[in-house]
């Protein structure tokens, strides 16, 4: 993929949610919500300050976030459906289990 946000955008791959519940029903996709998770793809440098100097992106490609129901802009690159958004639009950062637990 040949494509780098500007700025303090971030490209973010969707993380597909489960298809049963904890009890075991099948969603059906007309019902299903749009996860709310996913994956950065890629990032931009980072904003400016008035005086020009960088401010560094908290995120970087590879890490698992939280944002937003209505955040981002749906965009499709090489066939495949992203997202792009600004980096304030980002909740947080998703935490796997292991390294949590050695925090």
């Amino acid at each position: 993929m040949a494509f780098k946000p500007l700025h303090d955008r971030v490209l973010v791959r969707r993380v597909e949610s489960d298809e049963k519940t904890k009890g075991g029903l099948i969603i059906p996709d007309s019902a299903k919500e749009k996860p709310a998770e996913g994956v950065v793809v890629a990032c931009g440098e980072g904003a400016r300050k008035d005086s020009g100097e960088l401010i560094e992106m908290a995120v970087k490609a590879g890490d698992k976030v939280l944002f937003g129901k209505w955040s981002g802009t749906e965009v499709s690159i090489d066939g495949e459906e992203l997202l792009i958004m600004k980096e304030s639009d980002i909740l947080g950062i998703i935490e796997d289990a292991a390294a949590a637990k050695a925090a």
